[in-house]
């Protein structure tokens, strides 16, 4: 890995673990191993380094839940893929958790690439939903816009519950209450 792909790794690893404001350049340094002119010498600044890290998450989320989406089985097993896939529940979303750092999300460029992923992931589901319901799999009453968005806060929340019961198990349990609602509407 080049010293560039090592910054935006390590700032990944910070951000998720610290937040934005925990997340200094020393820090990044020390962890990705690379002196100070060559943090500045690939990136402007911390803002800059912190875009890249940002986007780099949003995009393997992006290409994580593509990748359950668009493979085998039914709208309902597809979805079941993405939301009991293997996570680190208590660690939480590296892209959900940034919604609660004030200096990420006070920064439009910053919040840019958590507000696509969010809007993208949602929007992905509803198409998901409505495919399930042109092809009959889902009764016709089933909102797919609305449903896709309780299906994210229930994903997002299920990281939340898990971090503050310490406990893995809550997360599960969140997913299979909501796909237990989904599959309600199943025909």
């Amino acid at each position: 890995m080049d010293t560039r792909e090592q910054l935006i790794a390590s700032t990944r690893e910070l951000l998720w673990e610290r937040g934005y404001v925990g997340t200094s350049p020393k820090a990044i340094q020390e962890r990705s191993g690379a002196g100070q002119g060559s943090m500045y010498h690939h990136f402007r600044g911390k803002p800059d380094l912190a875009l890249a890290a940002i986007s780099r998450s949003a995009e393997e989320l992006r290409g994580r839940a593509e990748a359950e989406f668009s493979g085998p089985g039914t709208t309902v097993e597809r979805i079941s893929a993405h939301l009991r896939r293997e996570r680190d529940a208590l660690k939480g979303c590296p892209v959900g958790r940034l919604t609660q750092d004030p200096d990420v999300m006070a920064d439009p460029d910053l919040r840019r690439p958590v507000e696509e992923t969010f809007a993208w992931l949602t929007d992905r589901l509803a198409g998901l939903l409505a495919e399930g319901r042109a092809n009959g799999e889902l009764d016709t009453r089933l909102d797919p816009a609305s449903t896709a968005t309780a299906l994210v806060a229930v994903l997002q929340g299920g990281y939340v519950l898990a971090r503050a019961a310490d406990s893995a198990e809550v997360y599960a349990r969140a997913m299979d209450g909501a796909l237990g609602l989904l599959t309600a509407h199943v025909r």
